[in-house]
Protein backbone atom coordinates (compact mmCIF):
# COMPACT_ATOMS: atom_id res chain seq x y z
CA UNK A 1 0.00 0.00 0.00
CA UNK A 2 1.20 3.32 -0.82
CA UNK A 3 1.74 5.96 2.40
CA UNK A 4 -0.48 8.92 2.71
CA UNK A 5 2.72 11.32 3.05
CA UNK A 6 4.07 9.35 -0.18
CA UNK A 7 0.75 10.54 -2.14
CA UNK A 8 0.66 14.00 -0.43
CA UNK A 9 4.24 14.80 -1.40
CA UNK A 10 3.26 13.59 -4.60
CA UNK A 11 0.45 16.16 -4.89
CA UNK A 12 2.26 18.77 -3.75
CA UNK A 13 5.41 17.95 -6.14
CA UNK A 14 2.67 17.79 -9.12
CA UNK A 15 1.05 21.28 -7.85
CA UNK A 16 4.69 22.77 -7.95
CA UNK A 17 5.19 20.84 -11.73
CA UNK A 18 2.15 22.52 -12.85
CA UNK A 19 3.12 26.05 -11.65
CA UNK A 20 6.21 25.73 -13.14
CA UNK A 21 4.60 25.28 -16.29
CA UNK A 22 2.12 27.70 -15.70
CA UNK A 23 4.92 30.15 -15.28
CA UNK A 24 6.98 29.52 -18.54
CA UNK A 25 3.47 29.41 -20.46
CA UNK A 26 2.66 33.25 -19.02
CA UNK A 27 6.44 33.94 -19.46
CA UNK A 28 6.52 33.10 -23.50
CA UNK A 29 2.84 34.97 -23.85
CA UNK A 30 4.16 37.79 -22.09
CA UNK A 31 7.46 38.05 -24.21
CA UNK A 32 5.12 37.45 -27.63
CA UNK A 33 2.88 40.44 -26.32
CA UNK A 34 5.60 42.47 -26.28
CA UNK A 35 6.99 40.87 -29.73
CA UNK A 36 3.66 41.99 -30.80
CA UNK A 37 3.22 45.42 -29.42
CA UNK A 38 6.85 46.27 -30.76
CA UNK A 39 5.76 44.99 -33.75
CA UNK A 40 3.03 47.00 -34.47
CA UNK A 41 4.30 50.50 -33.06
CA UNK A 42 2.83 53.52 -32.55
CA UNK A 43 -0.71 51.75 -33.37
CA UNK A 44 -0.35 49.40 -30.56
CA UNK A 45 -0.40 51.82 -28.05
CA UNK A 46 -4.21 52.63 -28.79
CA UNK A 47 -4.66 49.10 -27.54
CA UNK A 48 -2.10 49.48 -24.56
CA UNK A 49 -2.91 52.85 -22.71
CA UNK A 50 -6.15 52.70 -20.79
CA UNK A 51 -8.09 56.32 -19.10
CA UNK A 52 -10.41 55.55 -16.02
CA UNK A 53 -12.10 58.83 -14.73
CA UNK A 54 -11.48 59.93 -10.64
CA UNK A 55 -14.14 58.01 -9.89
CA UNK A 56 -13.43 54.80 -11.12
CA UNK A 57 -10.83 51.99 -10.96
CA UNK A 58 -9.41 49.52 -12.98
CA UNK A 59 -9.13 46.39 -12.27
CA UNK A 60 -6.61 44.38 -14.21
CA UNK A 61 -6.33 40.28 -14.80
CA UNK A 62 -2.88 38.91 -16.55
CA UNK A 63 -3.76 35.35 -17.80
CA UNK A 64 -6.44 34.71 -15.06
CA UNK A 65 -4.54 35.92 -12.75
CA UNK A 66 -4.95 39.18 -10.54
CA UNK A 67 -2.26 41.49 -10.56
CA UNK A 68 -0.48 43.18 -7.47
CA UNK A 69 -0.86 46.35 -6.62
CA UNK A 70 -4.18 46.46 -6.64
CA UNK A 71 -6.91 48.48 -8.75
CA UNK A 72 -5.62 51.24 -11.60
CA UNK A 73 -6.39 54.60 -11.52
CA UNK A 74 -7.55 57.30 -11.94
CA UNK A 75 -5.95 58.34 -15.22
CA UNK A 76 -3.63 56.30 -17.81
CA UNK A 77 -2.44 52.80 -17.31
CA UNK A 78 -0.87 49.93 -19.32
CA UNK A 79 -1.92 46.59 -20.74
CA UNK A 80 -0.58 44.03 -22.69
CA UNK A 81 -2.81 42.89 -25.72
CA UNK A 82 -4.14 39.12 -25.68
CA UNK A 83 -2.91 38.22 -22.15
CA UNK A 84 -4.77 41.37 -20.08
CA UNK A 85 -8.34 41.82 -19.04
CA UNK A 86 -9.61 44.49 -17.22
CA UNK A 87 -13.00 45.58 -15.57
CA UNK A 88 -13.86 49.06 -15.24
CA UNK A 89 -15.61 49.67 -11.37
CA UNK A 90 -17.61 52.73 -10.48
CA UNK A 91 -16.98 54.31 -7.29
CA UNK A 92 -19.93 56.72 -6.89
CA UNK A 93 -22.83 55.75 -4.75
CA UNK A 94 -25.42 54.19 -5.96
CA UNK A 95 -29.07 54.53 -5.00
CA UNK A 96 -31.52 51.02 -5.14
CA UNK A 97 -35.45 51.71 -5.07
CA UNK A 98 -36.21 48.60 -2.89
CA UNK A 99 -39.50 47.56 -4.81
CA UNK A 100 -42.94 47.63 -2.12
CA UNK A 101 -42.14 44.05 -0.51
CA UNK A 102 -45.46 42.58 1.41
CA UNK A 103 -44.30 41.95 5.31
CA UNK A 104 -46.38 40.26 7.78
CA UNK A 105 -45.42 42.17 11.27
CA UNK A 106 -45.15 40.47 14.35
CA UNK A 107 -48.95 40.69 15.01
CA UNK A 108 -49.63 39.56 12.26
CA UNK A 109 -50.79 42.32 10.14
CA UNK A 110 -50.06 42.77 6.19
CA UNK A 111 -47.93 45.89 5.40
CA UNK A 112 -46.22 46.92 2.35
CA UNK A 113 -43.52 48.89 2.94
CA UNK A 114 -40.60 50.26 0.10
CA UNK A 115 -37.32 51.91 0.91
CA UNK A 116 -34.61 53.40 -0.49
CA UNK A 117 -30.44 52.39 -0.45
CA UNK A 118 -27.84 54.05 -0.91
CA UNK A 119 -24.37 52.38 -1.26
CA UNK A 120 -21.00 52.28 -2.81
CA UNK A 121 -17.73 50.14 -3.91
CA UNK A 122 -15.19 50.86 -1.25
CA UNK A 123 -12.86 48.05 -2.56
CA UNK A 124 -12.71 47.83 -6.16
CA UNK A 125 -10.72 44.55 -6.19
CA UNK A 126 -12.94 42.90 -3.65
CA UNK A 127 -15.92 43.81 -5.69
CA UNK A 128 -14.88 41.88 -9.08
CA UNK A 129 -12.69 39.10 -7.61
CA UNK A 130 -15.11 37.94 -4.64
CA UNK A 131 -18.75 38.05 -6.45
CA UNK A 132 -20.02 37.43 -9.52
CA UNK A 133 -22.00 40.89 -9.48
CA UNK A 134 -21.59 43.10 -6.25
CA UNK A 135 -24.65 45.35 -7.43
CA UNK A 136 -26.71 42.87 -8.00
CA UNK A 137 -26.68 40.61 -4.68
CA UNK A 138 -26.96 43.54 -2.73
CA UNK A 139 -29.92 44.75 -4.20
CA UNK A 140 -31.23 41.31 -3.41
CA UNK A 141 -29.94 41.10 -0.11
CA UNK A 142 -31.15 44.47 0.87
CA UNK A 143 -35.07 43.16 -0.15
CA UNK A 144 -34.69 40.14 1.95
CA UNK A 145 -32.98 42.62 5.14
CA UNK A 146 -35.92 44.65 4.73
CA UNK A 147 -38.51 41.67 5.21
CA UNK A 148 -36.41 40.14 8.26
CA UNK A 149 -36.13 43.12 10.23
CA UNK A 150 -39.73 44.70 9.53
CA UNK A 151 -41.27 41.08 9.86
CA UNK A 152 -39.68 40.79 13.30
CA UNK A 153 -41.38 44.33 14.63
CA UNK A 154 -45.03 44.87 15.92
CA UNK A 155 -47.21 47.93 13.50
CA UNK A 156 -46.64 50.53 15.79
CA UNK A 157 -43.15 50.26 15.61
CA UNK A 158 -42.68 50.29 12.31
CA UNK A 159 -45.08 53.51 11.92
CA UNK A 160 -43.41 55.32 15.22
CA UNK A 161 -39.64 54.38 15.40
CA UNK A 162 -38.89 54.15 11.12
CA UNK A 163 -35.15 55.61 12.16
CA UNK A 164 -33.88 52.72 14.62
CA UNK A 165 -35.11 50.40 11.71
CA UNK A 166 -33.30 52.08 9.14
CA UNK A 167 -30.21 52.09 11.44
CA UNK A 168 -30.59 48.62 12.33
CA UNK A 169 -30.89 47.84 8.62
CA UNK A 170 -27.95 49.74 7.14
CA UNK A 171 -25.84 47.64 10.28
CA UNK A 172 -26.80 44.81 9.18
CA UNK A 173 -26.67 44.99 5.10
CA UNK A 174 -22.94 46.81 5.63
CA UNK A 175 -22.17 43.49 8.25
CA UNK A 176 -23.24 41.11 5.16
CA UNK A 177 -21.51 43.57 2.61
CA UNK A 178 -18.48 44.07 3.84
CA UNK A 179 -17.02 40.50 2.14
CA UNK A 180 -18.38 41.64 -1.29
CA UNK A 181 -16.16 45.38 -1.14
CA UNK A 182 -19.39 47.32 -0.79
CA UNK A 183 -20.31 49.81 1.55
CA UNK A 184 -24.14 50.87 2.51
CA UNK A 185 -23.99 54.16 3.56
CA UNK A 186 -27.45 54.89 4.21
CA UNK A 187 -31.25 53.32 4.41
CA UNK A 188 -34.43 55.01 4.39
CA UNK A 189 -37.91 53.72 4.57
CA UNK A 190 -40.12 55.34 2.27
CA UNK A 191 -43.82 54.52 3.17
CA UNK A 192 -45.87 52.16 4.97
CA UNK A 193 -49.15 51.23 3.03
CA UNK A 194 -51.66 49.67 5.24
CA UNK A 195 -54.91 48.04 4.11
CA UNK A 196 -57.56 49.87 3.70
CA UNK A 197 -59.97 48.05 6.39
CA UNK A 198 -57.31 48.21 8.53
CA UNK A 199 -56.98 52.31 8.01
CA UNK A 200 -60.70 52.79 8.38
CA UNK A 201 -60.70 50.55 11.84
CA UNK A 202 -57.38 52.99 13.18
CA UNK A 203 -59.47 55.88 11.57
CA UNK A 204 -62.43 54.67 13.59
CA UNK A 205 -60.71 53.95 16.63
CA UNK A 206 -58.42 57.16 16.47
CA UNK A 207 -62.77 59.29 16.06
CA UNK A 208 -63.39 57.06 19.01
CA UNK A 209 -60.29 58.05 21.22
CA UNK A 210 -60.97 61.52 20.43
CA UNK A 211 -64.72 62.01 21.22
CA UNK A 212 -63.86 60.67 24.54
CA UNK A 213 -61.46 63.07 25.24
CA UNK A 214 -64.06 65.77 24.46
CA UNK A 215 -66.23 64.60 26.54
CA UNK A 216 -64.22 64.01 29.30
CA UNK A 217 -63.17 67.68 28.17
CA UNK A 218 -66.45 68.78 28.59
CA UNK A 219 -67.52 66.75 31.74
CA UNK A 220 -64.51 68.66 33.55
CA UNK A 221 -65.80 72.08 32.40
CA UNK A 222 -69.01 71.38 33.76
CA UNK A 223 -67.98 70.33 37.02
CA UNK A 224 -65.64 73.68 36.97
CA UNK A 225 -68.88 75.92 35.72
CA UNK A 226 -71.47 74.40 38.52
CA UNK A 227 -68.77 75.44 41.31
CA UNK A 228 -68.35 78.72 40.36
CA UNK A 229 -72.07 79.40 40.11
CA UNK A 230 -72.55 77.81 44.03
CA UNK A 231 -69.89 80.01 44.33
CA UNK A 232 -71.57 82.81 43.25
CA UNK A 233 -74.89 82.07 44.64
CA UNK A 234 -73.74 81.92 47.96
CA UNK A 235 -72.27 85.76 47.34
CA UNK A 236 -75.93 86.63 46.06
CA UNK A 237 -77.39 84.80 48.78
CA UNK A 238 -75.84 87.05 51.63
CA UNK A 239 -76.54 90.45 49.72
CA UNK A 240 -79.79 90.86 48.67
CA UNK A 241 -78.67 93.94 46.62
CA UNK A 242 -76.58 91.51 44.16
CA UNK A 243 -79.17 89.95 42.85
CA UNK A 244 -81.03 92.95 41.81
CA UNK A 245 -77.81 93.84 40.23
CA UNK A 246 -77.86 91.23 38.16
CA UNK A 247 -81.08 91.23 37.19
CA UNK A 248 -80.62 94.73 35.59
CA UNK A 249 -77.31 93.54 33.86
CA UNK A 250 -79.38 90.64 32.40
CA UNK A 251 -81.76 92.94 31.42
CA UNK A 252 -79.06 95.29 29.60
CA UNK A 253 -77.49 92.70 27.75
CA UNK A 254 -80.84 91.19 26.39
CA UNK A 255 -81.84 94.53 25.23
CA UNK A 256 -78.49 95.03 23.16
CA UNK A 257 -78.37 91.95 21.91
CA UNK A 258 -81.97 91.50 20.68
CA UNK A 259 -83.85 94.38 20.62
CA UNK A 260 -86.75 92.72 19.17
CA UNK A 261 -87.50 91.25 22.46
CA UNK A 262 -90.09 92.84 24.70
CA UNK A 263 -89.11 92.22 28.50
CA UNK A 264 -91.19 92.76 31.44
CA UNK A 265 -89.61 93.42 34.52
CA UNK A 266 -91.03 92.08 37.27
CA UNK A 267 -89.82 93.79 41.29
CA UNK A 268 -88.10 91.60 43.43
CA UNK A 269 -89.38 92.54 46.19
CA UNK A 270 -92.90 90.85 44.92
CA UNK A 271 -91.56 87.75 44.71
CA UNK A 272 -90.40 88.12 48.20
CA UNK A 273 -93.74 88.60 49.60
CA UNK A 274 -94.71 85.71 47.97
CA UNK A 275 -92.25 83.76 49.16
CA UNK A 276 -93.34 84.33 53.01
CA UNK A 277 -96.66 84.08 52.05
CA UNK A 278 -95.96 80.46 51.42
CA UNK A 279 -93.90 80.02 54.11
CA UNK A 280 -96.69 81.07 56.27
CA UNK A 281 -99.27 78.69 54.93
CA UNK A 282 -97.24 75.50 54.93
CA UNK A 283 -95.91 76.63 59.06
Amino acid sequence: MMNPRDDYRKNIIGADESEGDAGVCGTILTALSWALIICTLPFSLCVCFKVVQEYERAVIFRLGRLMSGGAKGPGIFFILPCIDAYARVDLRTRTYDVPPQEVLTKDSVTVSVDAVVYYRVSNATVSVANVENAHHSTRLLAQTTLRNTLGMRPLHEILSDRDTISSSMQLTLDEATDAWGIKVERVEIKDVRLPVQLQRAMAAEAEAAREARAKVIAAEGEQKASRALREASEVIGDSPAALQLRYLQTLNTISAEKNSTIVFPLPIDLLTYFVKAQEAVSK
